[in-house]
């Protein structure tokens, strides 16, 4: 049995380096023809030359295991997964606390380990929560953990676009991205009330295109708007110095006036202020003193303007409802939430744009949506016909910085061409009151 096992290593053996021989010939040969060193360093430099790069890792030298974290998954389970011990874990988790705590690691977003030994541990966890940066966690000896910054190119875009039938579809239709919509709106949220645009409204942006290796991973500023809308035009001109920051009109003033046009974003106004209106609950002709804006339940409700919460309350009428005192002059009411933000109570401060609620359907309502209501000198009024005083302009000595911006984005914005309109007779917006049964409703 002995000798069998001997001569079958020995034929193994033998067998390998017949195998072998041929490439110790090629090497032999190669070092003395000269011409052939000399192609086997090209061939060496052309794998060089096709190696990749990830995570400043040679991909000829290193081994990459991407993968997703699951739901409910946390860095304990992978990293047990793959041979690492809790102690070592341990040692991670506490040393990543102050750079990047290893339990703001997300469901669905992407990972990779590291091998240097396929055969061996992982020597790196790297987690990627966006494209602009990734997190490098060290599974051996130091146990750092480093965050890592993609760098950005930028380049300056220009687009326009005319509306057909929404917001969303005139940028779809101009291959323009999505998230301009939010920048758009937060840039004219103060001048332009998006629930009542028109078809044949039209816009152009000046921004900042994004990319990293080449690649476009998103929008940065929205550097200078124009809308028009109600045939009225709009500007908005994005302006940085020591004291100011943000979006201004063509005078210098800010574009962030006191009010909010409308209390949540991404909805429609399905019910407007009416004095006539006929109660799609009561079934009787019941005066509607607000604007019902109809949104998805849970939609967050913010704060249009500073101030200080008077109540919060439910009635059988208007669900549960928080009424906010703004100055001497303004208050507003918005009714029929879900629930309220934390802390909303009376007597707390909140700044405009503040969460104060969720979108629901309590109370005397059809739907989900939030009833806003408008307060003049202790009157109910119609925030959207109502003329609120513009901000007031930059300092002086701050004016000719802005100009100067100011009339190169607006020659850039003069220069761009907008779409043809598929139809050109204008709708004129209709201020009488759909009574139909899908209308949102409250008292």
């Amino acid at each position: 049995m002995y000798c069998r096992s001997l001569l079958k290593a020995f034929m193994k053996q033998t067998r390998t380096t017949l195998l072998l021989y041929p490439l110790i010939l090629f090497f032999v040969l190669s070092c003395k023809d000269p011409q052939n060193k000399q192609n086997l360093l090209h061939h060496d430099h052309d794998l060089c030359k096709d190696a990749k790069i990830e995570f400043g890792f040679n991909t000829e030298d290193y081994h990459i295991l991407p993968d997703t974290i699951r739901p409910n998954e946390f860095l304990a389970d992978i990293l047990l997964r793959h041979g690492i011990s809790y102690s070592a874990i341990d040692k991670i988790a506490k040393n990543a606390s102050d750079v990047y705590d290893v339990r703001n690691l997300r469901k669905h977003k992407t990972y990779a380990l590291v091998y240097k030994d396929s055969c061996a541990l992982p020597e790196y966890f790297v987690y990627r929560p966006s494209a602009y940066r990734y997190i490098m966690y060290s599974l051996q000896d130091s146990f750092k953990t480093i965050v890592v910054e993609h760098p950005v190119d930028i380049e300056v875009k220009m687009a326009s676009g005319i509306i057909q039938s929404s917001l969303w579809n005139a940028m779809v239709d101009n291959d323009l991205p999505y998230s301009l919509i939010a920048q758009l709106e937060d840039a004219l949220a103060w001048s332009i009330d998006f629930h009542h645009i028109l078809k044949g409204d039209a816009f152009k942006v000046i921004y900042e295109q994004e990319f990293i290796d080449g690649q476009s991973v998103g929008i940065g500023k929205l550097l200078a708007a124009y809308f028009k809308n109600y045939n009225n035009a709009y500007y908005a001109i994005y302006f940085e110095n020591e004291k100011h920051h943000g979006y201004f009109d063509e005078q210098g003033r800010s574009m962030k006036k006191a009010f909010l046009k409308a209390p949540v974003k991404y909805s429609r106004v399905s019910s407007g202020y009416n004095l006539r209106r006929r109660h799609p609950i009561l079934k009787r002709v019941r005066p509607h003193l607000g604007t019902d804006y109809a949104a998805p339940y849970g939609t967050p409700i913010m704060a249009v303007a500073d101030g200080v919460i008077s109540k919060v309350g439910y009635t059988k009428g208007n669900g549960n409802y928080v009424k906010i005192k703004h100055d001497r002059t303004y208050s507003t009411q918005y009714l029929h939430m879900k629930r309220f933000a934390k802390n909303i109570k009376p007597g707390v401060h909140v700044k405009q744009e503040q969460i104060i609620g969720y979108v629901g359907s309590t109370g005397l309502a059809t739907g989900p949506h939030v009833c806003f209501r408008f307060w003049k000198n202790g009157k109910q009024v119609d925030h959207r016909r109502e003329k609120l005083p513009p901000p007031e302009p930059m300092p002086d000595e701050a004016l000719p910085q802005f100009y100067k911006v100011r009339d190169d984005v607006m020659a850039k914005l003069q220069s761009i061409p907008l779409p043809e309109l598929v139809h050109r007779e204008r709708d004129l917006p209709k201020m009488e009151e759909d009574t139909t049964a899908d209308k949102r409703s409250d008292i």
